[in-house]
């Protein structure tokens, strides 16, 4: 209880000084082509369905965005957001659990052909779906497998987006107790509304001594001890005034 009213105190002084500001050639050309609107391309035909405009809701910047980008708005056309979301986590776990699959993706000598082999065939054995296979051959042809850690977190910053979710980190010198997780999830998930979604993710860091600092809706709210001594130690060598005394 003591946190969630420490997090409110903290946002509330905040917001007292600033206010809250309110199928595949179609893609492979955006994707070599990046420099032209993402919003106003053709990324995904599917069957049956008239063009549809998808609007990317962040945004993206850099050649990892506009990849990001693409993959969006292919999902959303193919009404496949989730399901490419979880395919794309599972593509960068593979990556992370095996050194060769990385060294074989970041290996820009490695023939094109045989990097589509092998990516086409990893994505035939995983079953992914047709929007997340082309995504991966086609970022495999132009070597920006390199990246796909960084494009699938923006990817997700995407989803989150689109499914109403809010991200907000908590940091702190150890884990919060579960109690203490949920009464401050549910505390934010009260400051954003009901139209929101919160995903609470904690990050432990000693170096912050005590305290908190939560990160949500591209704000910082810094309430560690380190911050706090930093403050302290900046006031005591401010000189002081004779005459003021």
């Amino acid at each position: 209880m003591a946190l969630c009213n420490r997090v409110r105190s903290g946002i509330s002084l905040f917001n007292k000084s600033t206010s809250l500001t309110s199928h595949r050639s179609n893609l492979q050309r955006s994707l070599v082509a990046p420099s032209i609107s993402l919003a106003s391309r053709n990324y995904a035909n599917v069957p049956g369905e008239k063009d549809q405009k998808v609007k990317v809701p962040l945004a993206l910047y850099g050649g990892s965005g506009n990849y990001a980008s693409a993959l969006y708005i292919a999902s959303v056309k193919a009404n496949a957001i989730e399901k490419v979301e979880s395919e794309l986590l599972q593509f960068v776990e593979a990556v992370r659990n095996s050194s060769k699959f990385s060294q074989f993706i970041k290996d820009l000598s490695v023939a094109k052909d045989v990097r589509v082999k092998v990516i086409q065939e990893v994505c035939g054995e995983a079953k992914f779906s047709d929007v997340t296979k082309n995504f991966l051959v086609i970022a495999a042809e132009n070597g920006r497998l390199k990246n796909i850690d960084t494009i699938a977190k923006k990817f997700r910053a995407l989803a989150m987006a689109y499914k109403g979710e809010v991200k907000a980190t908590v940091t702190t010198v150890v884990a919060l107790p579960p109690e203490e997780e949920k009464a401050l999830k549910d505390t934010l998930q009260e400051i954003m509304g009901s139209g929101a979604k919160v995903h609470l993710e904690q990050k432990i860091d000693p170096s912050i001594l005590g305290g908190i600092v939560l990160e949500f809706n591209q704000k910082v709210f810094d309430m560690s001890i380190k911050t706090r001594a930093q403050q302290m130690e900046r006031i005591l060598r401010e000189p002081v005034s004779i005459a003021n005394i």
